[in-house]
């Protein structure tokens, strides 16, 4: 299968905290990969790297084979320009724990707007997408609502509607759920089972063991800045190989 995200050495700190202790994988296209871990593991920190939201001091990080953010030049790092870093940047779709929404615009205006400033669609064309996509999330009937009209897991399919709109080569979704109240999460989850169900290449950041356990093709075990184990989730949750691993499976109360 054709690599689309090879992460290697990759090492993140902030101050004195080495966060990302040198992660290396790698991520084939249409894969599902699931990251787990507790809090402080390094996950978010290590989505916010790849879509270039953080700096990171060491490694390398390539999606479809371009390296992202950085260049090596006469042996020296040199973080790339602002205008290629932003280019790099739309390779990737991301979807936050909070929704992000412009909170004036209707959740049609907040899909087409990367459509139309981003890509320089005209509006009509913008709004055929844009409809497209909210009628795939299940808001067809919900385009003109203002964030403050919809409910929790309504704004994060829109917020899911407008990443994927953009038409990104990888998805990135972090802890989706967790600012949702418990009835609302299984309507996000849903959505993106519909996706990976669609062959979307997608790195998702979660909490949801037994979502985690469905639906990824490979689930990857974030331990103190480093990969402490990776596999196939059949195999992981129910024999996993190190001590840790068990420790959290049996924390989140996945059986």
């Amino acid at each position: 299968m054709t690599s689309l995200l090879e992460i290697s050495e990759l090492r993140k700190s902030y101050g004195q905290t080495e966060v990302l202790k040198g992660v290396n994988f790698v991520m084939a296209k249409g894969e599902v990969n699931c990251v787990i871990g507790s809090s402080g593991s390094g996950k978010t920190t290590m989505l916010r790297c790849i879509n270039m939201l953080e700096n990171f001091e060491g490694g390398t990080i390539r999606i479809d084979g371009q390296e992202i953010g950085y260049e090596t030049i006469n042996g020296k790092r040199k973080r790339k320009k602002e205008v290629e870093i932003a280019r790099q940047r739309a390779l990737t779709g991301m979807a936050f724990q909070q929704f992000n929404l412009f909170p004036h615009m209707t959740a049609m205006d907040n899909v087409t707007l990367g459509l139309i400033k981003v890509k320089k669609m005209q509006r009509e064309e913008a709004q055929i997408i844009a409809a497209q996509w909210l009628e795939r999330v299940g808001l067809a009937d919900h385009q003109e609502k203002f964030p403050g009209q919809l409910s929790g897991g309504q704004q994060q399919r829109v917020a899911i509607a407008r990443a994927i709109a953009m038409n990104p080569k990888l998805m990135l979704f972090d802890e989706v759920t967790s600012a949702l109240d418990p009835e609302l999460v299984n309507e996000v989850l849903q959505v993106i089972k519909d996706l990976a169900s669609d062959g979307m290449s997608m790195l998702i950041v979660t909490h949801e063991m037994r979502f985690a356990y469905e639906v990824a093709s490979r689930v990857i075990f974030m331990n103190a800045g480093l990969i402490g184990e990776q596999g196939d989730p059949r195999v992981m949750f129910h024999k996993p190989q190190s001590e840790r691993l068990a420790e959290f499976l049996k924390s989140s109360a996945f059986s």
